[in-house]
Parts: structure tokens; sequence; C-alpha cells
């Protein structure tokens, strides 16, 4: 993990990695969004559910990452997901559920996301996700 934080801040002149984690629970919110911060550098962002993420996009927000919670209220996580998609947003979308292997996982897929991962979100998943991302390399 050491080693992807160096990366980031290694002295390069691209700018670090703007994240936004949409999730209903304040508790998980604030533990992804020290862990984006600390471990990897990143600028985080929260929102409590997929209307506030979609509204952020309205008003011209973006993210070079979405972490999106599958079960919120409002707007749920593949909803929030395919109506993001339906705006032309091309970012790394990043589906979290209690059971990515099912039906839940098929829905994010469905809906446009690049990956969905199982509760909880950990620093090795997040590795794996940044190795597809273009400003995160040495």
């Amino acid at each position: 993990m050491e080693s992807m934080k160096q990366r980031n801040q290694g002295g390069s002149t691209r700018s670090r990695i703007s994240a936004l984690i949409v999730d209903d629970d304040a508790v998980i919110r604030k533990i992804h969004m020290m862990m984006l911060a600390r471990l990897f550098n990143m600028d985080a962002k929260t929102v409590s559910d997929g209307k506030e993420a979609v509204d952020l996009h309205r008003c011209g927000a973006n993210f070079d990452i979405i972490f999106m919670d599958k079960e919120m209220p409002v707007m749920d996580g593949h909803e929030a997901t395919k109506e993001l998609r339906g705006m032309g947003v091309k970012c790394l979308i990043v589906g979290i559920t209690t059971r990515a292997n099912g039906k839940d996982g098929e829905e994010f897929f469905a809906a446009g996301s690049n990956y969905c991962f199982e509760k909880p979100l950990d620093p090795t998943k997040i590795e794996r996700v940044l190795q597809d991302h273009p400003n995160f390399t040495t």
C-alpha cells in the first residue's frame, strides 16, 4: 500500500485522484473517506444516497472514481449508476454490496459499473481498481 501512496505523491505533475463515496451509513462514509485520503492520498467527497450523487454531477461535479453502495434510500446504487451512465459520466464506478456474486453484482454491471465488490471495501480492493486508473502511475 505504501508504494501506491508514494506513486501518487511522488513528484508527479498530475492532480490527486478525486473520489465520491455514496453510502447512506455515516460511519461507512467516514471510514472510506479516511482510508482513501490517508492510504491513497485521494481527494474524497461523500453523499448519502444515489440521488445526491446524480444531482452533484448535474451541477457540474466530476470525479475520477465513484464508490457506490447498493442499498440506499431515495435512489439505490444501481439506479444511480444507470442514471449517471445515461448522463454521459465516464469515470470508474465501483459497486459495493453485501452480495457481489449474485443479483446485486449483475444489476451493478448491467447499469454500467466497472467493478462490484462485496463489503467491506478494503485497501486490496481499492488497489485493484487503481491499477486501471491512468492518473495512478509512476
